[in-house]
């Protein structure tokens, strides 16, 4: 069925069909929805575009409004809907373990925590087998810091600056971005670093990052060496040797910067930081929230396509395709750390999440989702880089598999963010075409696409036309 609505921008591009029909929209009118977000729910919880959308379904790569309107969804409710919207093969599971068990807390055995563990454990390189399931990433992280202090003895924990690892009070210390800070005390233990982000950061070259798109930065560099890795290198040492004691508890980075746009860092740039780290008796500590499950294509984990083995692994949003879930993936030694004590989760690892996150693993194999991750998200970064080739505003295109940053600057000399007002007409454009996209970045300058992973080249090549028809209207509007 095509849409019955008529786009308010013209675009030559045609939204791949689909033969879904959504059920007809039955709850409250738009406006009294908006008067319940008002009175009812906490301002703090901003929302997307002018006027925001009211979502009524979902069908893997497809969302549908109140009103019938179908997008294509770029941005999979934050990087979490991994293997698509109401995929049938994890609804059925879900279904039927609703009909049998949905909680007993893990006081007694229930089998699909067993099951889940040993599945989820086998994709992970050894040591790494012990699993602590929880319901969120702020909570998986949390946990990770508490876990790395507790094991090593040590205090201080190292991140990069420009990172995302939460928003509980705990986690607020390894978040770096200015917006997620609160006037409150926090981060106690907690030192940020330089960010060796080789687009924007002091240096960086045309051949420092694993994407197939490099910076329009020039650099001298030959085969093996890359000066600005030893750069960013230097400044890790100098944090190590001022701003932390002899003996730090762990160092945690994404394995490409989710939140601020993803921002990837020189290659080897994470392996000598590791060595380093634990020079110190510190543990290394690897959020995979957003990179794991086959999203960067060519590997299972982000981790592996810095050539590293944490010792502590974070995952989250993916892992459950939107069902709240969560969990902590460690050695046997730093887990029995945590056993001096109690440490209990009620709804961490319940019958439900198990299923579902089961489920969610089985459908990245059945469908060949690590390997359409490659192939589509590939694609899509080299038609992109021809965009950014063509238009000033268009400072990078950078990213690896289904996880992609653009971002906008007013010149490609200055690199200078394009003011956030500009963005957001391009993405009001995109949205008004049919095609939702995240952002990101300090200054909101950085459209992040993190589509189901079960999207098609057809969409990629659509969702690239309309964002040439945006990015074409801004010039125009601009000259």
């Amino acid at each position: 069925r095509q849409q019955k609505w008529k786009s308010s921008v013209s675009t030559q591009a045609k939204m791949p069909p689909c033969d879904f029909v959504p059920e007809k929209y039955k709850s409250y009118p738009y406006e009294h929805m908006q008067k319940i977000r008002e009175q009812n729910i906490v301002p703090s919880l901003r929302m997307y575009y002018k006027k925001p959308l009211l979502l009524h379904q979902g069908h893997m790569q497809w969302l549908f409004d109140y009103e019938g309107r179908r997008y294509l969804d770029l941005f999979a409710g934050i990087v979490t809907v991994s293997v698509g919207h109401c995929h049938p093969k994890v609804t059925m599971a879900t279904q039927k373990q609703l009909a049998r068990l949905w909680h007993t807390s893990n006081i007694y055995m229930h089998p699909s925590i067993h099951e889940y563990a040993e599945k989820l454990t086998s994709l992970l390189p050894d040591p790494l087998k012990v699993v602590y399931l929880t319901n969120s990433g702020s909570e998986a992280n949390d946990l990770a810091m508490f876990m790395a202090r507790l094991h090593t003895g040590n205090f201080d924990i190292i991140s990069l600056r420009g990172a995302y690892h939460g928003g509980s009070p705990y986690t607020l210390g390894l978040t770096s971005l200015g917006p997620y800070k609160h006037g409150v005390a926090n981060g106690f233990g907690c030192t940020t670093t330089m960010l060796p982000d080789v687009f924007r950061g002091p240096w960086g070259g045309s051949h420092c990052r694993d994407s197939p798109v490099q910076t329009v930065r020039k650099c001298s560099c030959s085969g093996g060496v890359c000066h600005a890795k030893d750069q960013y290198i230097e400044q890790f040492k100098d944090t190590l040797n001022t701003s932390v004691p002899k003996t730090v508890a762990g160092f945690i980075a994404e394995s490409i910067q989710g939140v601020n746009g993803a921002v990837q860092y020189p290659r080897r740039f994470l392996k000598e930081v590791y060595q380093l780290v634990r020079e110190r008796g510190g543990l290394c500590i690897s959020d995979e929230v957003q990179t794991g499950f086959g999203r960067t294509g060519s590997h299972f984990w982000g981790f592996q396509t810095h050539d590293v083995v944490p010792d502590i692994v974070t995952l989250a949003k993916g892992i459950g395709n939107g069902f709240p879930m969560a969990a902590v993936v460690t050695t046997k030694e730093i887990a029995g750390s945590l056993a001096q004590n109690l440490h209990f989760n009620t709804f961490g690892g319940s019958p439900l999440a198990c299923v579902v996150g089961a489920a969610v693993l089985d459908a990245i194999e059945e469908d060949k989702l690590q390997k359409n991750s490659e192939d589509v998200g590939t694609h899509m970064l080299l038609e992109l880089a021809k965009l950014r080739d063509k238009f000033e505003i268009i400072g990078d295109v950078r990213g690896k598999g289904l996880m992609i940053g653009i971002e906008m600057v007013t010149d490609k000399d200055s690199r200078c963010p394009l003011p956030a007002e500009e963005v957001g007409q391009i993405w009001e454009d995109c949205k008004d075409m049919g095609v939702l996209i995240g952002r990101g970045g300090l200054y909101s300058q950085t459209f992040r696409i993190k589509p189901p992973m079960c999207i098609t080249k057809k969409d990629a090549n659509f969702a690239v036309e309309v964002f040439h028809t945006a990015v074409h209207r801004h010039m125009e509007r601009a000259a």
